[in-house]
């Protein structure tokens, strides 16, 4: 999988990096059980902070995207992200709240809004049915 890092986004690292690794689980680019690089061999890799990608693997454990051992170090959840229970229906709906808001305010209708959703929802329903 490839990790692609913009310096200059107003997204924080940490946060860029996080939803790369949650997209790669997703197109099953990043298998259940793989062994993801250490905090300091991906840092390296990346060229940023060792603690910019341990924020990142910490959200990623306690979202149970990876579990981190001691001996095995990061791994993919084998058993696969939990799934989707009334917490995270509540925090979805508070983070698309401000995307709705704003693009409202912007103009882009409902229909456009949607047409989006569906976009970016189809490509990762393709990836899955390619692999």
């Amino acid at each position: 999988m490839y990790i692609n890092i913009d310096l200059q986004a107003e997204e924080p690292i940490y946060t860029q990096l996080k939803n790369q690794i949650i997209a790669g689980i997703a197109k099953k680019e990043i298998a259940l059980g793989e062994r993801m690089p250490s905090v300091r061999s991906l840092a390296a890799d990346l060229g940023i902070n060792l603690h910019t990608v341990n924020k990142a693997y910490q959200q990623l454990k306690q979202e149970g995207f990876i579990l981190i051992h001691r001996q095995k170090g990061v791994v993919i959840n084998p058993e696969g992200v939990p799934r989707a229970d009334d917490e995270y229906r509540s925090k979805l709906n508070n983070s698309l709240h401000p995307l709705i808001a704003e693009s409202f305010c912007r103009g882009i209708e409902k229909e456009e809004f949607l047409q989006m959703c569906k976009h970016v929802y189809r490509a990762f329903e393709n990836e899955e049915g390619e692999k």
